[in-house]
């Protein structure tokens, strides 16, 4: 087993930037005993941020805490460059919202929660892939996953595109009901480059990204992973130059020439505007562009169908995004906070939530992934009912870099290495010059 890893502050917002944050919400109660702060991710849904004032509202009440929850944009990073100056300075919320990497960044900094995990675990069972390996430092649980704003890329297709273009038919591979992981079994990375072919050619190309945004990285993250394709190893040894790289590498260039032209320019938002504008067969996204294109192009929105990416060798990987919640070492109310934390993570109050945001939250508990949302959401009816990782998808959810420690994992999301190595291939470079330029970056981010 690999020694842990800490990640240290020298990527650390400054402290001095300030954060701009939306108005606190305050949730008063009759002879409050005690107070409690909890800054939150400002959910993309509306209606996730009124759901989570009334769901903590009954535990305020109930438990005469006079509870403030203060709603934090991730524009700009606000939320992030708060939380950096509140860690710097010790002073500040009671619990707060960690993104994928800052749990480890912070860790220090946080009041371990072993307790609330193996509470949680006892009474629902595993947790899903991915959120141990960003929660967990020196063996301990330092925040507990949660699925508000977690979000995997699962791949979103125009269910007419691939039947006519590419001859399959998503919703026999991945129906709306418990299904067999023989229905899916052709839905390999074969089959996904002979149909970006077939799309590409009927002008409808697959919008895949190869930028250094966070849908790139976690798109070729994952496909990179699914060929056993890792950059550096468990101890920090550098492994780019191997044959699963090659491999891995020498399917990207075949795949690259069928996707669209301005790829190595995607923002986070461009693949949403092709699926939107009818212009792309498929994307690997969250039910967000889906459920834009049921406001402004039903028709799209209509024909649209959620499943799991494609197999690989090594597996069926759905590259994700997981949120926590954490609780600060200098906080003023802790008991309350773990206990606040604790309520909103058993699953009434997670279904509760979850329900309010159309299913857009993926709850970290893989006994959660059967909520009746996710099959009761439409138009097409069912057409998110994959959406989550179900038993016999035969898939796992995948964190971009993991078989590294963290530390090194979180450069080479922020960097981009992956997408770039992909990008330079469809600029015209070779396959050795894209792991010469792999190499000497990695070699950067391991000293």
């Amino acid at each position: 087993m690999s020694k842990p890893r800490r990640i240290t502050r020298r990527n650390a917002l400054k402290l001095g930037v300030a954060a701009t944050a939306l108005p606190l919400v305050h949730i008063r109660t009759a002879g409050a005993a005690g107070k409690l702060t909890f800054a939150m991710w400002d959910h993309w849904v509306p209606a996730g941020n009124d759901a989570m004032r009334k769901v903590a509202a009954v535990w305020a009440e109930k438990n005469k805490v006079d509870v403030e929850i203060d709603f934090l944009t991730t524009t700009g990073n606000k939320i992030d460059v708060s939380m950096s100056a509140e860690a710097m300075a010790g002073t500040g919320h009671d619990a707060y919202a960690f993104g994928m990497w800052t749990v480890q960044q912070w860790a220090e900094k946080l009041e371990p929660v072993d307790d609330i995990m193996k509470a949680l675990i006892d009474k629902y069972g595993p947790t899903i892939e991915g959120v141990e390996y960003l929660a967990k430092a020196k063996g301990h649980w330092m925040a507990v996953p949660t699925g508000s704003g977690s979000s995997p890329l699962a791949s979103c297709a125009r269910i007419s595109m691939l039947k006519q273009y590419a001859g399959i038919d998503v919703q026999a591979m991945y129906p709306a009901h418990e299904g067999k992981p023989s229905d899916a079994a052709a839905w390999t990375y074969d089959t996904f480059l002979r149909a970006a072919e077939a799309c590409h050619k009927a002008g409808y190309g697959f919008a895949l990204g190869m930028g250094q945004t966070t849908d790139s990285v976690q798109t070729w993250g994952a496909i990179f992973g699914a060929f056993g394709a890792d950059l550096v190893d468990g101890e920090g040894k550098i492994t780019v130059d191997s044959d699963s790289v090659r491999h891995v590498l020498e399917y990207a260039k075949k795949l690259v020439p069928f996707l669209p032209a301005d790829s190595v320019s995607y923002d986070d938002a461009s693949n949403n505007r092709a699926l939107i504008s009818g212009k792309s067969a498929l994307i690997w996204n969250p039910p967000s562009a889906w459920a834009v294109a049921k406001r402004d192009a039903p028709a799209v929105a209509a024909d649209c169908w959620t499943f799991p990416n494609p197999m690989g060798p090594k597996g069926r990987l759905v590259p994700h995004r997981p949120y926590f919640w954490g609780v600060w070492k200098f906080a003023q109310n802790k008991t309350a906070a773990k206990e606040l934390i604790h309520y909103l993570m058993e699953r009434p109050q997670v279904e509760t939530l979850c329900t309010a945001v159309v299913g857009y939250d993926i709850p970290p508990f893989k006994s959660m992934a059967n909520f009746p949302v996710w099959a009761d959401v439409e138009p097409p009816k069912g057409t998110v009912f994959n959406y989550p990782v179900r038993p016999w998808h035969d898939a796992k959810y995948y964190i971009t870099g993991s078989a590294a420690p963290p530390d090194i994992a979180v450069q080479m999301w922020s960097r981009g290495t992956i997408p770039t190595m992909v990008a330079k291939l469809f600029s015209g470079q070779s396959i050795e010059q894209s792991i010469a330029w792999a190499k000497e970056e990695l070699e950067g981010f391991v000293r």
